[in-house]
């Protein structure tokens, strides 16, 4: 399995932990969205797109199953993210 894009919007929401969305294609077949950019106590981190469980709690609904999948995801997106421009960036630019 090879990631072969990696999409990332940043978002620059005051007094939130979320730092971006990144949406990644696998094998230029299969595609997860909605995974999380999110600052930790210890720098950035991804979380997997989840959905409300109806106990209250949450369930990923895509996941790595291993810690070496977790780590190319993690590398991947977390690169794609120092390399995407800040959305302010893109403001006062002439369309």
């Amino acid at each position: 399995m090879k990631i072969t894009s990696v999409n990332v919007r940043k978002i620059n929401k005051e007094g939130s932990r979320m730092k971006g969305i990144a949406s990644v294609l696998l094998d230029d077949s299969f595609a997860v969205h909605d995974i999380r950019i999110i600052e930790g106590d210890n720098g950035l981190f991804i979380a997997m797109p989840s959905r409300k469980t109806a106990t209250g709690g949450y369930r990923d609904v895509a996941h790595p199953i291993n810690p070496e999948v977790r780590a190319m995801f993690e590398e991947a997106i977390l690169d794609a993210y120092e390399k995407a421009e800040d959305p302010t960036e893109d403001e006062g630019k002439d369309a």
